[in-house]
């Protein structure tokens, strides 16, 4: 067991892995294509050819990683598998994390010296299935959201010798442990939820339809815009930390691995503060740490069924995508000297306007600034910067440090 909670993050793709430990992560969770529930379409994805590389980067901040191997095989996957036995071995990831009963049967007899984590898609919950794992010879296993903290804490007394991940942040799935089949039918077959290519119709809008009266829509619920039954809100559990710690978990996850970069480290930074907060015996401001999950896109929030009964606000009816309290406006890529002043590259991911007053945050500060110039290539003050433009801008205020630094709107203060 850890003598410190794990602050687990994902790494969707190697520039997420990057910022998710710059700004908190203790370890993070990684799939290769063809392996993996979560499947990466942007940035540098990792494949066979940059698995061993992207692996070494954690390395040497001195974190752990963690390989998905979850989804449920066909037996074109594990002859896949089979092929791909001696790159996994070679890029040396610290657990593989499983699902599948043959996907786990290869990976006992063919990497034995790489520690098993037992993903949350065998939705367990009792001790005796913990104490299974544990004999099949697991070192983790990582709980199903559908547990209360209080059942937590009596799998930790009942089985201490084994590790405990349990979910703190993040989307849920309206399935038991994620185990969907929604996308499958509604797709044809070519989106299987179980196989990397969920796509999340529980987050559609639905209507309802008698047979006897085709064509004849009605809404489940009197809203203009329908009605999104099976939208669950997101997951989280920040002003729970130290319940969940004294409970007996040994690492807090973090869900999403398809989320943009600036929600990778923006939520890193505020589950990290929590954290050592308690561990430092600090008073920490609830309704700001809550505030700081406000400004990063979600659902709406839920403590799920965390706190031994199931909270049954816990759906978002009218919203399906994440609505953020504050905008992601740019990341800072280079820094350059114009009239004795600092300006810095930047690639906007929302529009800027001059004399905005924006928040920067970095991995150790959090504050205000104001766009005092904004430049081209060619060193022509603009009034705008457009999405997804390259640009120089000066600051009234400065990062200490910009590498990692990103920018966003000043979006939600007070409000819980």
């Amino acid at each position: 067991m850890k003598d410190k909670v794990e602050l687990l993050l994902p790494a969707g793709n190697k520039e997420k892995l990057d910022y998710a430990i710059n700004y908190g992560a203790d370890a993070v969770y990684m799939g290769m294509v063809d392996f993996s529930l979560r499947t990466m379409r942007k940035g540098e994805i990792i494949t066979a050819e940059n698995l061993k590389d992207t692996i070494n980067l954690a390395h040497s901040y001195n974190k752990k990683v963690y390989m998905t191997l979850n989804i449920y095989a066909y037996d074109e996957d594990i002859k896949n598998l089979y092929a791909n036995i001696d790159l996994i071995k070679d890029a040396n990831p610290d657990a593989l994390i499983v699902s599948d009963f043959g996907i786990l049967n290869v990976l006992r007899n063919k990497l034995p010296n790489i520690d098993i984590h037992i993903s949350t898609q065998t939705n367990t919950l009792n001790s005796e299935a913990v104490k299974f794992w544990r004999d099949f010879g697991a070192t983790r296993v990582i709980l199903a959201r559908e547990l209360s903290i209080r059942q937590l804490a009596e799998i930790r007394k009942n089985v201490p010798d084994i590790e405990l991940e349990v979910f703190v942040h993040g989307a849920q799935c309206v399935s038991l442990s994620g185990r969907c089949l929604l996308s499958d039918y509604m797709t044809h077959g070519e989106r299987k939820a179980n196989h990397g290519g969920c796509s999340q119709p529980c987050r559609w809008k639905y209507k309802l339809l008698e047979e006897t009266r085709p064509g004849e829509y009605y809404e489940i619920e009197e809203t203009a815009r329908g009605t999104h039954i099976l939208s669950t809100k997101d997951l989280a559990l920040i002003n729970y930390i130290p319940k969940l710690i004294e409970a007996g978990a040994d690492s807090f996850k973090i869900e999403g691995r398809t989320k943009s970069l600036y929600y990778v480290s923006a939520v890193a930074k505020a589950y990290r503060r929590a954290i050592d907060a308690y561990y430092n015996n600090e008073k920490v401001d609830e309704e700001e740490m809550f505030n700081q999950l406000l400004k990063i896109g979600n659902r709406g929030y839920t403590t799920g069924f965390y706190l031994d009964e199931q909270d049954h606000e816990g759906y978002s009816y009218d919203v399906s995508k994440g609505l953020a309290g504050a905008d992601f406006l740019f990341e800072f890529w280079d820094k350059a000297r114009k009239d004795n002043k600092n300006i810095y590259k930047i690639k906007i991911k929302n529009k800027i306007l001059l004399n905005d007053n924006i928040e920067v945050i970095t991995p150790t500060e959090c504050f205000e600034t104001n766009v005092l110039k904004i430049y081209n290539d060619n060193e022509e003050e603009k009034e705008v910067g457009n999405t997804n433009d390259e640009v120089w801008v000066e600051l009234s205020n400065e990062p200490k440090n910009f590498k990692y630094a990103l920018a966003r709107t000043i979006g939600i203060k007070n409000v819980r």
